[in-house]
């Protein structure tokens, strides 16, 4: 059967597992930043290539910093281009219909996702800072991914070689589809919401 953790091995060869580190970063860099990657498949991905505790936290602690880095360098790239005062209002009018209208909405955009381009978000909503932002952002992808992580670990203790593996991804992409679900049903909300109050009017 084939398995993840050896391709791993085989991409990187040489690199090891600095270039491990650097790809995961790349992905969640860009996600952040340009476009959505699955940054989750390939978190753990990286796991595989060495599925023990010390290296799940250095995959922890890379997706920490390339999510900081990849918001932040958003945030300052909206802040430079002064964007139009009509897409200021958008974004502050779409936050109100959020499930919480201030940073704390990062924090469940982790499980149900919500607000694209979160650096974006963070620069246009009046209310909204930085500081609070990246707080928030920190602690959903400590939950989030230490759970993977804490999962990851079970099976692989409890499961060998390839078979390990791919129910490691089988769990990943269940995740992965039960945020879209809560996130269709919190959109689903929403409207209902929005043509209640356009009745009301």
């Amino acid at each position: 059967m084939f398995s993840i953790g050896q391709w791993m091995y085989d991409l990187f060869g040489p690199y090891g597992s600095v270039g491990v580190i650097i790809f995961v970063f790349l992905v969640f860099y860009i996600d952040s930043v340009i476009f959505p990657t699955l940054p989750e498949i390939f978190f753990i991905m990286g796991f595989m290539y060495n599925p023990s505790v010390p290296w799940g936290l250095v995959m922890l602690l890379t997706a920490i910093v390339s999510e900081i880095a990849g918001v932040s360098t958003l945030y300052f790239i909206v802040e430079y281009i002064h964007v139009p005062k009509k897409l200021k209002f958008i974004a502050n009018k779409y936050a109100e219909f959020l499930v919480v209208s201030d940073e704390r909405a990062i924090l469940i955009n982790r499980f149900a996702p919500m607000i694209p381009f979160t650096g974006a978000f963070l620069s246009l909503i009046d209310s909204w800072k930085l500081s609070r932002g990246l707080f928030y952002l920190v602690i959903g992808c400590v939950i989030k991914y230490g759970l993977i992580l804490l999962f990851a670990n079970f099976f692989y203790t409890y499961f060998q070689g390839p078979e390990a593996d791919w129910i490691t991804i089988g769990f990943v992409i269940g995740i992965m589809a039960l945020s879209l679900v809560a996130t269709y049903f919190r959109k689903k909300k929403e409207r209902k919401e929005k043509e209640g109050e356009h009745e009301g009017c």
